[in-house]
């Protein structure tokens, strides 16, 4: 199976979704905790939400394994991009809520990190990187939004309930100001959500790696609240209602940032 699946679009936005994968590769299952086995921390039915991606014109790129096979949103070195906050490694030995992802003794020793960061980080990291380059060669800049979800109450992770929209720049520095003032207003506008800019999810590696405004590629990180597209209880089972009120905030908010891009690259924004 291909790591990763890739889609050119024709204007200069770009989505990532990392952590929607569910496929683990053979013998993995069996060395997993039950609880682990139902990838009970991913980024469930993301590529469906953004069925409108075509609209927007957007190029799209989106991994096919599970976060547990390694996590393609951290620091490649395993260093933490939350000091001092919980988070889970580059290849996750225990779940969000802190329990194990491993049954004893059969965790993944160093060279089967690397095993896998040769496998599966590197191949989505070279594609992100030369899908960047195309856009950025064809439009002069590239919006690159990438896309994550995430249970509204994670004790271990966050306290209480998280806002349903948390939009995040790196604290301002992945994309211009501009940029970010135009997708936070209309984010804002949709009043039937709470919704939050630079909170506890500020954005992840991708966001901060790649969101370089000064050459021209500006990156956002939106992590929804499941409850904001999902039903209750059973955190994987899609709501097609919700879904289709969901899908307004976040175009807007993408075809708001695309707009300041483009105003900003004409010269009628400085």
């Amino acid at each position: 199976m291909n790591v990763f699946f890739e889609k050119r679009g024709s204007s200069p936005l770009i989505v990532s979704m990392p952590h929607s994968g569910t496929h683990l590769p053979d013998g993995m299952a069996e060395r997993m905790t039950e609880t682990a086995r139902g990838l009970p921390d991913t980024d469930w039915h993301v590529p469906e939400l953004y069925d409108f991606l075509d609209d927007l014109g957007a190029s799209m790129i989106r991994a096919t394994h599970s976060r547990y096979v390694i996590d393609l949103n951290r620091d490649p070195t395993g260093a933490s991009l939350y000091p001092g906050q919980a988070t889970t490694e580059l290849v996750p030995t225990t779940l969000f809520d802190g329990s194990p992802v491993y049954r004893p003794g059969e965790e993944p020793d160093e060279a089967e990190i690397e095993q896998r960061r040769t496998a599966y980080y590197d191949p989505y990291h070279r594609a992100l990187t030369e899908m960047i380059v195309k856009v950025r060669m064809e439009h002069g800049y590239v919006v690159l939004w990438d896309a994550h979800s995430i249970l509204d109450e994670v004790p271990r992770l966050f306290e209480g309930v998280l806002p349903d929209l948390n939009l995040g720049t790196n604290g301002g520095e992945s994309c211009d100001r501009t940029i970010e003032r135009w997708a936070v207003k209309a984010m804002m506008d949709h009043e039937d959500y709470a919704s939050i800019v630079n909170g506890r999810f500020k954005g992840g590696w991708i966001t901060r790696a790649y969101g370089r405004p000064g050459l021209n590629v500006h990156a956002l990180q939106m992590e929804l609240a499941q409850s904001a597209y999902m039903d209750e209880g059973e955190p994987w089972t899609f709501s097609e209602d919700k879904a289709g009120r969901l899908r307004l905030a976040l175009k807007d908010t993408m075809k708001a940032a695309l707009k300041a891009a483009a105003m900003l690259y004409s010269g009628e924004v400085k």
